[in-house]
């Protein structure tokens, strides 16, 4: 009897776990098959603006904070931190339409050739508050140059593309350059279609789910069986 009395205890025991880790898993089952019936719609954003790397004057926007000393920034090892202007047109005083943020090193011993590492900060209209990450190689000498949008925030979040970077116009005396970016960036946002209702019916699922019957079923059985036996 005193064996019985244990295995009934020990299902019982069994059967509450079992009951919440199937209310668990359940959840994150029906969480994912939630993202399977929302339709996502990939959009490919073209964004055009001038960018103001401006090294002299009262109010510079990129400074050198590491490199050699008495070098210039076309020395090897030279890094600039930046908060630089972009703007609707490659005049200074055009429309503001956000600010790159970062840095940029010279990574080339043999050429002219930049480690970029900026944020892109836009702060009109719709991606107000929204960026895009860009990282890669930027051999200035070149035309135009291709790198990589690795990122992104707010209405860029989970982006990829590229970005199309070609010297505007430059001032040898005080370095100040103006460069004219073309910018192509990728994502997925929610397709508004009928699916919705079927994602807001398996949040109201997941609201109200607890036991499984079956799992009521056995737990009261087992419970009685239990009281019995002892």
């Amino acid at each position: 009897m005193a064996s019985f009395h244990n295995f009934v205890t020990t299902l019982y025991s069994f059967l509450i776990f079992s009951a919440s880790l199937n209310t668990i898993t359940g959840a994150f089952v029906e969480e994912v098959s939630k993202a399977r019936v929302i339709n996502r719609e990939e959009k490919t954003t073209h964004l055009h603006f001038f960018f103001h790397d401006v090294l002299g004057g009262n109010h510079p926007t990129a400074l050198r904070i590491a490199g050699p000393p008495e070098s210039t920034i076309s020395d090897f090892g030279n890094t600039m931190i930046i908060d630089n202007a972009l703007t609707e047109e490659a005049d200074p005083t055009s429309k503001l339409v956000g600010r790159a943020q970062g840095l940029y090193s010279m990574a080339s011993q043999n050429d002219v050739a930049f480690l970029m590492v900026v944020n892109f900060a836009f702060m009109e209209d719709k991606y107000k508050g929204s960026s895009i990450s860009m990282i890669g190689r930027n051999p200035v000498a070149n035309d135009v140059r291709e790198m990589p949008i690795v990122g992104g925030s707010g209405l860029f979040r989970n982006s990829r593309g590229y970005a199309l970077a070609h010297t505007n116009g430059m001032d040898p005396s005080t370095g100040n350059a103006i460069v004219e970016y073309n910018v192509y960036v990728s994502n997925f946002e929610l397709a508004a279609t009928a699916n919705t209702a079927t994602a807001n019916a398996v949040d109201a699922s997941l609201a109200t789910r607890e036991y499984l019957p079956w799992q009521y079923f056995f737990i009261l059985f087992f419970f009685g069986l239990y009281y019995i036996v002892i």
